[in-house]
């Protein structure tokens, strides 16, 4: 608690801003930030020791069974539950870590040389507008595709990409300075989308905060408050603008092996690669 005596020299309205100023600094970082647009509404800390199903599900398979084999990019992976853990990453912290294994698996008649998690949050936590972010320490190496992304919850009767998909942040392990913005829509299909570098490092040496604020008719990307990409027109005969970004949209969290983009692995020694999740959270305009 602070206290003020007013100085009798002092004029009110500077004494106004210095009381101002004082009370900020008394309110929690965490509740000021990202600044006082924004509320927080939703949030996901990963703080114990499994993860929530009031707020997750995890996908298990290749894509097989949801009618979309290799997750529709060639995916090599299969998703299953065992590949997801809890840890502290040391400083207080406590997070999510999703790994991407060479470990293979058998089920039934088939084989995987890969294993990896992926979840989602659909019918639990989906959001229309805001700011939606998380704080990742990415994985790296040669085939591996860590991504944090949003998806229609319309998306099982109006079939991607008409539902339409945001990515929040994706990066491919051979370029792991660099990640990626990007929106798809259609019909007929299209994306528009940017990239940002790192000045020196890669993502995969430290946290950095990830973020897209949402409003009506537009998108914005942001990686530790930078402001690296900025989508106000796009177009869908499935649905007039702002559509289909104007409805609620869920989660994903997870870490490909190989596919159309990243490639496949090369031999390399790179697994285990683990994407660490600090948290996750919703902010709502005020």
């Amino acid at each position: 608690m602070h206290y003020i005596v007013p100085h009798p020299k002092l004029p009110w309205t500077v004494l106004l801003s210095l009381i101002a100023i004082i009370l900020v600094s008394t309110i929690s970082c965490d509740l000021l930030f990202p600044g006082d647009d924004y509320v927080l509404i939703w949030s996901d800390e990963f703080n114990g020791t499994a993860l929530s199903s009031a707020n997750w599900n995890i996908e298990i398979g290749d894509g097989t069974a949801q009618g979309i084999p290799g997750w529709g990019n060639n995916e090599l992976q299969y998703y299953r539950t065992e590949n997801i853990s809890f840890e502290d990453f040391g400083g207080g912290e406590r997070g999510l870590v999703i790994e991407a294994r060479d470990d293979g698996i058998t089920v039934g008649p088939d084989t995987w040389n890969y294993t990896s998690s992926r979840i989602q949050s659909k019918d639990k936590a989906e959001f229309a507008y805001g700011r939606i972010e998380a704080r990742i320490k990415m994985p790296k190496g040669q085939g591996i595709w860590p991504a944090f992304w949003m998806l229609g919850h319309d998306i099982d009767t109006r079939p991607w990409p008409a539902s339409g998909e945001i990515d929040i942040v994706e990066l491919v392990g051979h370029e792991p300075a660099r990640i990626h913005g990007t929106i798809h829509y259609g019909t007929p299909y299209s994306y528009r989308g940017n990239d940002f570098t790192l000045g020196s490092g890669d993502f995969s040496d430290d946290f950095h905060i990830f973020a897209i604020e949402w409003d009506p008719g537009e998108i914005r990307w942001y990686v530790d408050e930078t402001l690296y990409s900025l989508q106000r027109s796009w177009y869908s005969a499935e649905a007039p603008y702002p559509g289909p970004f104007d409805k609620p949209f869920f989660l994903l969290l997870n870490v490909a092996v190989g596919g159309n983009w990243p490639g496949s692995p090369d031999g390399s020694k790179v697994f285990p690669q683990r994407m660490l999740v600090d948290y996750v959270r919703v902010y709502q305009a005020r």
